[in-house]
């Protein structure tokens, strides 16, 4: 076993990592990526891709069989679960397909297998062809793992009727009941796919609310929306433990100081998502990491150990695949020696349910506890001529604005299209832009980012399709 050398080292191409190869080879560093399974990581493969195509073929089914407002009546409707997954499948493998070969035309290189840190300069690789290897980084190694869901007691998934997400965004049909363990992101957005497919999705969750963590006002949007449609939410519940038998599972859950037995066809466990640092030889050599596991990083992803970086989900919240991939492309230029760091302002997210939640800065509940008096602009979708044209009038869109000097502190969405217009408001938060900067600015016609414009002028009393109090 001979090693070989390269300037760079990352370990994991999810959306972290192989960006911080396409960057690092664009800036004329010879590249090596170790992936353990696909490249893509768990977005592409079955994270915020998959999941994603699922959600837009169980909306549509769901816009068709409620068109008939529209004048429009479909009868017979059809779905077939099996070829709608095919289509799904071939998304995916055109992306990690394409993202192998952007890593690779930009000079570097990629091995399939599982790396285990042996030095601040030096990886040990067990290959998937079964061959093990050494490896040199030049200038650094970048730790690029991810996280991976959290098992809980009592529910060991066996791939096929007690789920993850991993098996969730494959299933071959809709089962008739499913019990979903969390009523978290992933699993609202997975739960609501097949609500839409047809499923009676019951939610418990261990906490007194859905999406915790996510703005409140929000939250009862999409809670309503999901129960008028058949949804049942069990809060502070906790499920004890499952037994499989003949295909399907009895789900014992207590809640309200009793105990109920559920019957399902499948249980999805979505209870959140833990950071793959364990297994890489970092704590043989000093890389520090929290109570929790993520890698301690600065601004410029160096870990504790010179030449060690890292970015993404290991490196701790907010676990998001754009977060990652703007970490990438720093870690790339600060190892190339660029003036370069995590200096962003704002970082939005996105939650896909119907309708789907967007936000960016702080909440209302964040400036109150910061002390910061705000002022609140706030549009519905329900008066937005686009919104009615479209027949998703559905939530509405809020706007922080610092009391004392106008500027943008914060926007929330929820409704239709929210994950594609909070980018005005990141852009807005990013250049420090004040209230007026987009109440000013001129918003095309007939369009749903009108409504982001209503929503600021809301914030100075100057809106003009509500009623400013």
């Amino acid at each position: 076993m001979t090693d070989k050398s390269f300037d760079v080292i990352v370990i994991g191409g999810g959306p972290g990592g192989y960006v911080a190869a396409i960057r690092a080879g664009q800036l004329g560093l010879e590249t090596l990526v170790v992936e353990r399974e696909s490249m893509g990581g768990v977005c592409l493969n079955w994270g915020c891709i998959p999941s994603k195509a699922l959600i837009a073929a169980a909306g549509l089914v769901d816009r068709i069989k409620h068109a008939e407002a529209m004048g429009i009546t479909a009868s017979g409707v059809q779905v077939d679960v099996e070829k709608m997954q095919s289509w799904k499948g071939g998304i995916v493998k055109k992306l990690t397909g394409g993202v192998s070969s952007l890593v690779k035309n930009s000079g570097g290189t990629i091995v399939n297998g599982t790396a285990k840190l042996t030095g601040a300069h030096t990886v040990l690789v067990d290959r998937e062809d079964g061959k093990q290897e050494s490896y040199v980084a030049r200038k650094g190694i970048v730790v690029a793992t991810g996280a991976s869901p959290i098992q809980i007691p009592g529910f060991d998934p066996d791939g096929e009727v007690i789920i993850t997400a991993k098996e969730a965004v494959s299933l071959p049909r809709a089962p008739e009941t499913m019990v979903l363990i969390g009523g978290g992101i992933i699993g609202m957005e997975l739960g609501m796919v097949y609500q839409k497919l047809g499923t009676k999705v019951i939610v418990v969750e261990m906490l007194p609310r859905l999406l915790s963590g996510v703005d409140a006002d929000l939250v009862k949007v999409v809670e309503r929306k999901f129960k008028k449609a058949g949804g049942e939410v069990l809060l502070e519940a906790r499920a004890k433990g499952a037994t499989v038998k003949g295909g399907r599972a009895t789900v014992e859950v207590e809640h309200g100081g009793e105990t109920r037995t559920i019957e399902c066809d499948s249980v999805l466990v979505a209870v959140g998502f833990r950071p793959n640092s364990h297994g890489l030889g970092l704590e043989e050599f000093g890389v520090q990491t929290d109570d929790r596991g993520h890698i301690v990083v600065d601004e410029q992803l160096r870990t504790s150990v010179p030449g060690v970086y890292a970015i993404g989900d290991v490196t701790g919240m907010p676990y998001l695949a754009h977060r990652a991939s703007k970490q990438g492309e720093v870690v790339a230029e600060v190892i190339a020696g660029k003036k370069s760091a995590c200096d962003w302002r704002a970082m939005p997210s996105a939650i896909f349910t119907d309708p789907e939640i967007a936000s960016v800065g702080l909440t209302e509940e964040q400036a109150k506890e910061q002390g910061i008096e705000v002022k609140l602009g706030k549009f519905p979708f329900a008066v937005s001529g686009r919104a009615m044209a479209i027949s998703e009038t559905d939530g509405y869109i809020k706007t922080l604005v610092d009391a004392k000097n106008n500027q943008v502190l914060g926007v929330g969405i929820v409704g239709a299209e929210a994950s594609e217009l909070i980018a005005e408001a990141t852009l807005a938060i990013e250049m420090c832009a004040d209230v007026e900067d987009v109440a000013l600015t001129v918003h095309s016609h007939p369009t749903l980012s009108e409504a982001m414009n209503e929503s600021f002028r809301h914030a100075i009393k100057e809106a003009v399709h509500i009623i400013n109090k």
